[in-house]
């Protein structure tokens, strides 16, 4: 099998440990490779310069491109959050890691769905495609299509993955303490705990069917969503069948007409809204790779809900004040809430208040005024970029939000990211008065 793109997936703690003991050598070598080539140029090397290259975040795509499983989805996890802050040739490289899993090779696939199906598993099928339609970091999707002509999507996960989620995310956590990437006064235990608890939750694709059940009777009176349903005969915890619904993926709007990529973006931001407000439950996976698009109809395809999870009251609570007050120019009351729904440290805001009001009347002239508001519009972004670095360079001062919080901002963060990817314009202060009546 020539194809670079399959690989076999190190299923055993030994040999993942080994990935990541390469991955960390490989990122070390390339800082000194970097800081010889600056100090012969005549420059003083930052260690922010050395690490965030080019060349490593090649090493780690290409890595846990090739480990999957939560090494993976925290990678994943990292590049979205990132956004619009990283240099875009680094936004460009980890943005591979959305859609540049490697496939399992195909012996691999077969062991697997033996253990689930059994030895004579294809019987089931008139034709089952070993090539996958699809590779993400927890499984691959395969297209099936059994005896009586139904046709399948079936998702496999990849051999190991629910066994290796505590020692790939202690192994991530590691790396980002021994690269100085997080201060050493950063308590993040917390959210070490609940990335573990939400990666062994999408590792379970009973629990992921559930899900997608629900969501289909959420949004049964929406005609611009459609949802799989599950194939119970052949789902287990380990595979997902469900009918294959065909789509394009949801990037190729970047090539339609201007009111297309509008109607589609706010049809989105409307479901975000909606799951924050309305249904009190979101799927909080923004890959783009979760959306497909079906040009004849207009329909958007929404798949993979192993990350769908109840929203608080009082993380929806936070945001509606927040919105209010934005709504209302009142920067007092979001600067208030900000601190109290622990958006933003007291340190923060006693060290850095004039950057954290300049981010503020940013925010509040751009979102909050009438009429349609453009994602393509840089000056937003490059402000905020501007205020948000400012803050984010005294590491003393560095904060983490509530998890719940950070995985609905994961969301909401997602979206605005695809909006921008589509130059989207939408009536973004109209959407929210009408949610928040």
């Amino acid at each position: 099998m020539s194809d670079d793109r399959y690989r076999k997936v190190p299923s055993g703690r030994i040999s993942r440990l080994s990935s990541f003991g390469q991955m960390a050598g490989g990122i070390a070598g390339g800082m000194l490779a970097e800081g010889a080539r600056k100090l012969a140029n005549g420059e003083r090397p930052r260690f922010s310069d050395l690490l965030l290259t080019p060349a490593n975040a090649t090493r780690v795509t290409n890595q846990l491109s090739k480990l999957r499983g939560a090494a993976m989805k925290l990678g994943q996890m990292i590049s979205m959050d990132a956004g619009d802050v990283l240099p875009a040739e680094l936004t460009a490289i980890l943005a591979r890691l959305r859609n540049s899993a490697h496939f399992m090779p195909t012996a691999q696939l077969n062991k697997v769905l033996i253990a689930e199906w059994g030895a004579d598993w294809r019987r089931t099928f008139r034709h089952f495609e070993t090539t996958p339609i699809a590779a993400a970091s927890i499984g691959q999707v395969h297209r099936a299509t059994l005896r009586d002509g139904t046709v399948l999507a079936i998702k496999v996960q990849y051999p190991g993955v629910a066994d290796s989620i505590e020692a790939d995310v202690d192994n991530v956590a590691s790396l980002l303490r021994i690269s100085n990437l997080l201060p050493s006064t950063l308590d993040i235990s917390f959210l070490l705990a609940e990335a573990k608890k939400q990666l062994r939750e999408e590792a379970d694709y009973v629990r992921e069917a559930t899900q997608m059940q629900l969501y289909k009777e959420l949004l049964a009176d929406d005609p611009n969503f459609l949802v799989p349903t599950s194939y119970a005969p052949l789902s287990t915890k380990r595979v997902l069948a469900m009918d294959f619904i065909p789509g394009q993926s949801i990037e190729i709007l970047e090539t339609k007409p201007q009111e297309t990529r509008d109607a589609v973006m706010t049809t989105l931001l409307g479901l975000v809204l909606r799951e924050l407000f309305e249904f009190g439950y979101m799927q909080t996976d923004p890959n783009f790779a979760n959306y497909r698009w079906q040009e004849d109809s207009g329909k958007i395809v929404l798949l993979d809900f192993g990350a769908a999870r109840p929203v608080p009251d009082e993380t929806a609570d936070a945001y509606r004040r927040l919105m209010r007050a934005g709504l209302d120019g009142d920067s007092d009351a979001l600067r208030d809430t900000l601190i109290d729904a622990a958006f933003v440290s007291p340190v923060a805001l006693q060290r850095h208040k004039p950057a954290l009001d300049a981010m503020i009347a940013t925010l509040m002239t751009h979102l909050g005024k009438h009429g349609l508001f453009d994602f393509a519009d840089r000056s937003f972004t490059d402000e905020v970029r501007q205020q948000v670095e400012t803050i984010a360079a005294d590491r003393s001062s560095w904060h983490i939000p509530p998890a719940d919080t950070l995985f609905v901002q994961r969301k909401v963060s997602g979206t605005a990211l695809l909006a921008i990817r589509m130059k989207s314009k939408m009536p973004l202060r109209d959407m929210v008065e009408q949610t928040l009546l």
